[in-house]
């Protein structure tokens, strides 16, 4: 083969490896293992090239991290939530902005819908619902629904209620992502339709207010699951250079990795709703601080710290950069 099919080949990949590292051990053994085989092949065909110096220079960083991480296994899960789950989010922050997109191009539609239909809240959200809100309007507390049980069976209840729906969020991407859209598209009707009926009632900032205490987190987290069931479903339809099944493996184990780290937000969302939305009459500066500081955290940790995450690990590259293989 010559030198320059070879490189374009797999050039694409080996960026990939040098950006984009597998922060998982066994995923970095996988890629020490390709490199290994390119750089033979580079080593035997065109040993004084630069693409030699590049793929020995490459082979070496990833052993090297390879080795650090066997010696820093008694801070798993400090590097999970430090450094392997931030570079995932990174790596799939197009997902995510679909997921995002999605879920909000449902929720507008639902609304516009339930401004033109007034039958429209009631099938979505059920007769019972509806009435049973109304009902609240009427005795003087449009939130009452949260006081309906004690906080922790209510804690515990929706705790696994929510992280049900994220389970069948993410397992719908085994469906070439068609089934992750179909629930994004179900939760962001229900919600589109659940907050026009406050506004349309000039209740709509009040709910805000008391809803989005415990909804920015529970809702943020739907999408990032949504994203992660997007993983999957994009690893099967574009497999890229990889045979399908190791990229329905890769993919399947980096959404994976997106689940577990929504764990703890899914978590904070049920104890949010179940100790403290129930206190419809809080000081609106304490609402507006926790709707913000969850607000905050969501944007922080799953959006910036990924990018400058990203941002420090190229940095710290060493070797010749892909841009100069390309042109030499």
């Amino acid at each position: 083969m010559r030198e320059g099919l070879f490189l374009k080949k797999n050039i694409d990949k080996w960026k990939q490896y040098q950006y984009e590292a597998g922060a998982d051990p066994d995923e970095m053994a996988d890629q020490f293992t390709e490199l290994v085989n390119d750089l033979g092949y580079a080593k035997t065909f065109y040993p004084h090239s630069k693409v030699t110096q590049y793929l020995n220079g490459l082979a070496s960083k990833i052993y090297l991290s390879i080795y650090r991480n066997k010696r820093e296994d008694g801070s798993r899960i400090v590097r999970f939530w430090k450094t392997e789950l931030p570079l995932t989010l990174y790596k799939y922050q197009r997902e995510l902005l679909y997921s995002f997109l999605i879920f909000f191009l449902f929720c507008i539609m639902a609304a516009f819908s339930a401004a033109h239909d007034e039958t429209f809240v009631r099938g979505v959200l059920g007769d019972g619902y509806v009435e049973a809100t109304e009902e609240n309007i009427s005795k003087g507390d449009p939130f009452g629904v949260y006081k309906g049980s004690d906080r922790l069976s209510m804690f515990v209840s929706i705790a696994v209620h929510n992280l049900k729906i994220a389970f069948m969020v993410f397992a719908g991407g085994i469906f070439v992502s068609l089934g992750t859209a179909w629930f994004l598209f179900k939760n962001g009707v229900m919600l589109g339709a659940f907050q026009y009926m406050f506004f349309a009632k000039g209740l709509g900032w009040s709910s805000v207010l008391v809803i989005w205490v415990h909804g920015t987190l529970e809702i943020s987290a739907i999408i990032i699951a949504g994203a992660a069931g997007f993983i999957v479903g994009n690893s099967i339809l574009f497999p890229g250079t990889s045979k399908r099944v190791h990229s329905l493996m890769r993919g399947a184990k980096d959404g994976t990795r997106l689940m577990i780290g929504l764990i703890p937000v899914f978590v904070a969302a049920a104890f949010l709703e179940g100790f403290i939305t129930r206190y419809t009459a809080m000081p609106k500066w304490l609402s507006i601080f926790i709707l913000a500081a969850s607000f905050s955290f969501i944007i922080w940790y799953f959006v910036i710290y990924p990018i400058r995450m990203h941002k420090a690990l190229q940095r710290t590259n060493s070797g010749p950069q892909p841009s100069n293989v390309l042109n030499k």
